[in-house]
């Protein structure tokens, strides 16, 4: 694909709101990891990277998309081919219900007398499939009445039995929780409340491996600002932690990316307290359409953040067939919808002269992206990358 036809297809991606975090201080730096230390952390590496069929996923370089941009770099860690289950999530879940088994074995407690269970948009479920697969207990996953077909499908053949309920995420959750409490199963969420944080720590920590990844990919080099996808926030606070101790005071510029209709941590922020809201139309960014925050990343990311802002959805299916044909010298990659946010920010920001001076965008700036997903729903894929008229 040409450069102009890339620009072209990116002046769809819009920014709709921008707060800037006015919270952020680098003195409190220090204590906003909590409970999500150098420990956990490690024990997650350790564990995940001992898994058959355990490799660092890419972090690619996107020479075309940073030379459009008028910056150093922009690079992109590609979740894609993550054991197999085809996003970041394979991290998070699957190692949780791994520590979560092991303490219940520590208890005498069997594996197969164990049921595990979570609600989901699709990709932390299948993660939770699977780790319950590997580790021989049983998985009940909740799903709402948007989720496709296709990823139901996905649970199902990794042995889960997959309840759908009419609603939103948050109806799926709330459904998960009622039957957890009156059957004695194991919710392994990654979204924390009030007086849930175990398991949502381990979710965390098995995240927090994509960060020392990428650190370790990066060599020399080092970041000035990361776009960080939002659901609950999670995956965000999972990377931020390795990378606040890899650069401490000089935390390069943490940017959330979260769909104008799930905006839950932007509105936070703005608020300075988590506040819920009510998500009326689905995006198309599935898994970023959550509209409460979990109060585990609440604590990391409320200090560390530097903006957040919402987009709306134009820029999801041609973003995802320019990353799917090339742009110029640039790899074809597979990226499902919630990859592209990143990139759509990053275009959206470009062309905003304010912002992007707001930003401190530069020709030494260097960029990270984070491709959270391949074709996980390969048939809504296939529907988006066959549409490709004007865009070769």
């Amino acid at each position: 694909m040409s450069k102009e036809n890339f620009i072209d297809a990116a002046a769809t991606a819009r920014i709709t709101k921008v707060v800037t975090n006015l919270a952020r201080k680098q003195s409190s730096f220090p204590n906003v990891l909590g409970s999500l230390n150098t420990d956990n952390m490690a024990l997650a590496l350790k564990e995940i990277s001992s898994w058959p069929g355990y490799a660092a996923t890419p972090l690619r370089s996107l020479p075309d998309v940073a030379s459009a941009c008028g910056v150093k770099a922009v690079l992109y860690k590609d979740e894609a081919s993550r054991f197999g289950l085809g996003s970041f999530k394979a991290l998070g879940g699957s190692y949780a219900v791994a520590s979560l088994v092991l303490a219940q074995k520590a208890l005498g407690i069997d594996a197969a007398d164990l049921t595990v269970t979570t609600a989901t948009d699709g990709n932390h479920g299948r993660s939770v499939s699977w780790g319950a697969q590997l580790a021989g207990c049983a998985a009940k996953i909740y799903i709402h009445e948007h989720v496709s077909v296709a990823r139901e499908q996905a649970m199902q053949s990794l042995g889960a039995d997959v309840i759908r309920v009419n609603g939103n995420y948050e109806a799926s959750l709330a459904a998960c929780r009622s039957d957890a409490e009156a059957n004695g199963w194991h919710i392994v969420s990654d979204t924390s409340w009030e007086g849930y944080r175990d398991i949502p720590l381990q979710v965390m920590a098995g995240y927090s491996v994509m960060s020392h990844e990428l650190l370790a990919q990066m060599g020399n080099m080092r970041l000035t600002h990361a776009f960080l996808p939002v659901g609950v926030g999670g995956l965000a606070a999972g990377l931020v932690a390795p990378l606040w101790q890899a650069m401490g005071d000089a935390l390069c510029k943490i940017i959330s990316v979260e769909s104008d209709m799930s905006a839950c941590f932007l509105e936070s922020i703005n608020s300075q307290a988590p506040t819920l809201i009510e998500i009326s139309e689905e995006t198309l960014m599935a898994g970023l359409s959550c509209g409460e925050v979990s109060l585990l990343a609440w604590d990391v990311l409320r200090p560390t953040l530097s903006h957040c802002v919402s987009i709306t959805d134009d820029a999801v299916a041609p973003l995802m067939r320019c990353l799917g044909q090339g742009l110029g010298n640039d790899l074809s990659i597979e990226a499902g919808e919630c990859a592209t946010a990143g990139l759509a920010a990053l275009m959206a920001a470009k062309r905003d002269p304010h912002l992007w001076s707001e930003l401190a965008f530069d020709e030494n700036s260097v960029v990270l992206l984070i491709g959270t997903e391949g074709a996980t729903d390969p048939e809504f894929y296939q529907s988006i990358m066959a549409t490709t008229a004007g865009l070769a």
